[in-house]
């Protein structure tokens, strides 16, 4: 059963209070302090599920809203600045938090194959269809034997709202911190942003690139279609190798 919008924010103020205190001090952590007060006070004045006309009747925000803040946000612009790391090369290994706090590495997932996300920013407009693109075709990725890891610059707690409001199951892991560093390990950090290019690299099951896909311009998406023909290439090529 999918969880109510209440049910996903009292899990999001929990991972909120778990994880508070492992952040240092600074002004990243101060403005997220201040995003989290806004909230509570929001529940605390008008209760989630108390609305009228399908608004709240004194703040007038629904999770909705909030959830669909991205179609007001502005687009994302920029030609690609990196062509990434070659396809048959290995694939580096890396060590990055999910919005559990839990620590993820590549290597956690040999023997299935990967795709990697790397993406600009949460709460944007090409990253929120993108993301939202991947979670309703999910069942697909898993019968392709297929683990999704979304990568980007943001903190585990603006991953953790975001994942909320969006409705997003895999996780979303943060390069917050050496910020950009596994971006440049894959040689597509931005550095003239400080975030990385919108790019794809999937990885099978053994750890080596099989492909990967630098989006010429940031808000353009790239074609899941080809992803899943890569993955059908992937997994056919894998069945034969079984077979001989």
């Amino acid at each position: 059963m999918k969880p109510s919008s209440q049910q996903r924010l009292q899990e999001l103020e929990k991972r909120f209070l778990e994880l508070e205190d492992k952040l240092s001090d600074t002004p990243e952590k101060e403005a997220i302090s201040i995003l989290h007060a806004m909230l509570q006070e929001t529940l605390r004045t008008e209760p989630v599920g108390s609305q009228h006309n399908g608004r709240s009747q004194q703040l007038g925000v629904t999770l909705e809203d909030i959830a669909n803040l991205y179609k007001q946000a502005p687009a994302m612009e920029g030609e690609a600045e990196n062509k990434g790391l070659a396809v048959g090369a290995k694939a580096p290994d890396f060590s990055l938090l999910d919005t559990n706090g839990n620590r993820v590495h590549l290597s956690d997932f040999l023997g299935k194959n990967v795709v990697l996300v790397f993406y600009p920013l949460d709460w944007s407009p090409a990253c929120s269809d993108q993301l939202s693109l991947y979670q309703s075709e999910l069942s697909e990725f898993e019968r392709a034997n297929t683990q999704l890891l979304a990568i980007s610059v943001d903190s585990l707690y603006s991953h953790g709202a975001w994942a909320a409001v969006r409705g997003l199951t895999f996780p979303l892991l943060s390069d917050f911190h050496p910020k950009g560093e596994v971006a440049r390990l894959y040689g597509v950090m931005r550095e003239s942003d400080g975030f990385s290019e919108r790019a794809l690299y999937l990885i099978d099951t053994e750890g080596t690139i099989r492909y990967k896909h630098i989006s010429p311009k940031l808000n353009h998406i790239p074609d899941i279609y080809e992803l899943f023909d890569q993955l059908k290439q992937l997994e056919a090529g894998t069945a034969e190798a079984q077979v001989k």
